[in-house]
């Protein structure tokens, strides 16, 4: 269905809120904020330092992830009466790694309005100071905590050729870096630390070296990685030469397929569908 983000009926607003430095915001977060009918917040008194700084006076609403759910009926009701809502977390775009998906969803269900303002964000500062490849690149957010399935999930991605992001507390920091270089072996990366703040930092380098260096662990963390430089052979190859690669190689069609679908990232059967297209075009 087709929706126009301004057609003068309700709407839940989705407002960025700086990562770090208050002046981060844009001067329409800092309009909707003043004008909704009140505010949809993870920690009352964290937006409402913010607030204060620019004499902003609006209500403010506890929303996070323990309570999210049991609120949403409320935001709805309020939107069917004709009430605009602002949404913000702590720092940074709503919903990225944050509470406010289940409100989306809801208000999305009923065919209300949700706008999503552009604004601070963490990712994107780290990926375009890494010095690592931007384009493409996959956003991760937060990993497993628990090391054995963190290995897992890092396992899913060793062979993707695309620089990829994670976020981490600085508690877990040490200890997802190690896992990242067991798995993925020890790659270029990029960390940065307490972005936009004063006391900003960026480590580069191979992991070892990051590891080797990190001195100051505290605030959130971004970890940029390069992808798999051995994925990146194939950039120029098309699914059907990559096959015959190893169907030459003395491979099954199976083997070959399965040996693709993994150096590539993808699922066996797109490789599959891919193949047996365009084998019988030739």
């Amino acid at each position: 269905m087709s929706q126009k983000s301004y057609n003068n009926t309700a709407s839940l607003y989705l407002i960025p809120t700086p990562i770090g430095n208050l002046e981060d915001i844009t001067m329409r977060c800092l309009k909707v904020l003043q004008e909704v009918d009140y505010i949809l917040c993870e920690d009352t008194r964290t937006t409402g330092s913010l607030l204060k700084k620019y004499d902003i006076r609006n209500h403010l609403v506890s929303c996070h992830e323990f309570n999210e759910d049991s609120i949403k009926s409320k935001v709805v009701n309020d939107l069917q009466l004709g009430k605009n809502i602002g949404l913000v977390t702590d720092q940074g775009t709503p919903i990225i790694s944050d509470p406010g998906y289940i409100i989306v969803q809801e208000a999305l269900k009923y065919q209300f309005n949700v706008i999503a303002l552009p604004g601070a964000t963490a990712f994107v500062p780290a990926l375009i100071s890494s010095g690592l490849s931007p384009s493409p690149f996959i956003f991760y957010g937060f990993l497993n905590a628990k090391s054995s399935k963190q290995k897992k999930e890092l396992e899913q991605l060793k062979n993707y050729a695309m620089t990829i992001i994670f976020y981490e507390a600085p508690h877990r920091i040490v200890k997802t870096l190690t896992n990242i270089k067991e798995v993925f072996g020890d790659r270029r990366i990029s960390l940065n630390r307490e972005i936009s703040k004063m006391y900003e930092e960026i480590y580069r380098g191979t992991i070892s070296e990051v590891l080797e260096n990190l001195t100051t662990i505290k605030g959130e963390m971004v970890i940029v990685v390069d992808g798999n430089c051995e994925m990146n052979k194939y950039d120029t190859m098309s699914v059907l030469e990559h096959i015959y690669l190893y169907l030459e190689d003395g491979l099954t069609e199976k083997e070959a397929i399965k040996l693709v679908a993994k150096e590539r990232g993808i699922a066996k059967s797109e490789v599959y569908q891919e193949y047996h297209r365009k084998k019988d075009v030739k």
